[in-house]
C-alpha cells in the first residue's frame, strides 16, 4: 500500500525540482528526504525520479503519483475544513424528536430562530411520542428530544434534561355546561361527568397525569369516548358527550362549542424539556437549539 505522507514528499520534490529545496522546505535533511522516495519508489516497484544533469524530474510513474497526492492534498485540507465547521456546529445534520403539541408551539420558532444563527446546519425533524425519544437518544439516532418529564426527577443516565415550560391542564367543558359558569374548578367537581380521553394514545408521563390528578382528588374518570387527538377531543365536548382535559399547548384551537376552565385541587401539570445526550452538551449546534427552545417556550 502506498504512503500517503512519503507521496506529499514526493509532490514537494517535484514542484521544487530538488532534493536539497523539498528538504528545506519541509523541515527534513536532503537524506531524510532521498529515504521517504526510496521507501515509494519500493513500494510503487518502479522508480519516480530520474537525473537530468544536475537536476532531476519525474518519471511517468512520479507524476502520475504526483498528481494523486495533490488531489489528496485538497481532499484532506476539505475534510478538514468540514471537520471543523462540524465541531463549530455549522455543518452536519442534527436530528430533533419531537410530540405533536411542542411541535406546534415550540418546534417552529425555535427552527427560524436557530436556522438564522446556523443555516448550514441540517435539520432532521420527526414527530414521536413523547417518552419514545429516549429509546432513540440512547442508540444514537436522535441528537436532540422534546419530551415530558417529572419537575423534580433526575435525567436518564447519561442525558442532559433542560426544563422548558410547565404546561397546566384546562378543564373543556360544552358551552352552557352548569360548572361553566365557574372561572376556577375545583377537579373533583368533574367526578360525576362522562370523560372523554383526549390522550389514549399517549404514554408514560403523559398518559398517567389525567390519571393521577383524578386520583389525587378522589375519583377515578368515567371514560365513555377515547380520542388521542385534541381537536377531536373538543368536538365531543362540544356535542356534549362528555368533558375532558387537555393541555394549555393542546389548545391553540378552541372549538367554539366548548369553554375552558382552570383546574385546582389538584392543578395538573406536565413539565416539558429539552433532553440531549452528555456527549453532546459540547456541540454548539445541539446548544444553540436548546436555548432556541427555551426562548420559544418563555414566549409561549
Amino acid at each position: 500500500m502506498l504512503d500517503v505522507r512519503r507521496m506529499q514528499v514526493l509532490r514537494a520534490v517535484v514542484s521544487t525540482g530538488s532534493i536539497t529545496a523539498a528538504a528545506t522546505n519541509l523541515g527534513y535533511t536532503p537524506s531524510a528526504i532521498s529515504q521517504q522516495v526510496a521507501g515509494l519508489e519500493k513500494q510503487a516497484g518502479m522508480p519516480l525520479l530520474e537525473r537530468v544533469g544536475r537536476g532531476i524530474r519525474p518519471t511517468a510513474a512520479g507524476r502520475l503519483l504526483t498528481e494523486h497526492a495533490g488531489r489528496l492534498a485538497e481532499q484532506l485540507a476539505e475534510a478538514e475544513s468540514a471537520l471543523t465547521a462540524l465541531r463549530n456546529g455549522c455543518a452536519g445534520t442534527l436530528r430533533v424528536r419531537y410530540f405533536a403539541t411542542a411541535g406546534a408551539a415550540l418546534v417552529p420558532p425555535a427552527v427560524a430562530a436557530f436556522r438564522a444563527e446556523r443555516s448550514g446546519v441540517e435539520l432532521d425533524l420527526k414527530l414521536t411520542e413523547p417518552t419514545d425519544p429516549f429509546v432513540e437518544l440512547a442508540a444514537g439516532r436522535a441528537d436532540v428530544a422534546i419530551t415530558v418529564l417529572e419537575p423534580d426527577a433526575p435525567a436518564p443516565e447519561g442525558m442532559v434534561a433542560r426544563h422548558l415550560l410547565a404546561d397546566p391542564l384546562y378543564a373543556v367543558l360544552p358551552r352552557g355546561h352548569v360548572l361553566a359558569r365557574k372561572r376556577v374548578l375545583d377537579l373533583g367537581e368533574l367526578a360525576d361527568e362522562p370523560w372523554i380521553d383526549a390522550d389514549c394514545g399517549a404514554t408514560g408521563l403523559c398518559a398517567n397525569l389525567v390519571r393521577n390528578a383524578c386520583a389525587g382528588a378522589g375519583f377515578s374518570p368515567k371514560v365513555v369516548v377515547e380520542s388521542d387527538d385534541y381537536a377531536t377531543a373538543q368536538g365531543f365536548v362540544a356535542a356534549g358527550l362528555g368533558v375532558t382535559i387537555i393541555p394549555r399547548l393542546g389548545l391553540g384551537y378552541a372549538h367554539p362549542g366548548v369553554v375552558v376552565r382552570k383546574v385546582r385541587n389538584p392543578e395538573p401539570v406536565r413539565h416539558i424539556h429539552v433532553v440531549y445526550r452528555e456527549d453532546a452538551a459540547r456541540n454548539p449546534a445541539v446548544l444553540t437549539l436548546a436555548e432556541a427552545l427555551e426562548k420559544a417556550a418563555r414566549a409561549s
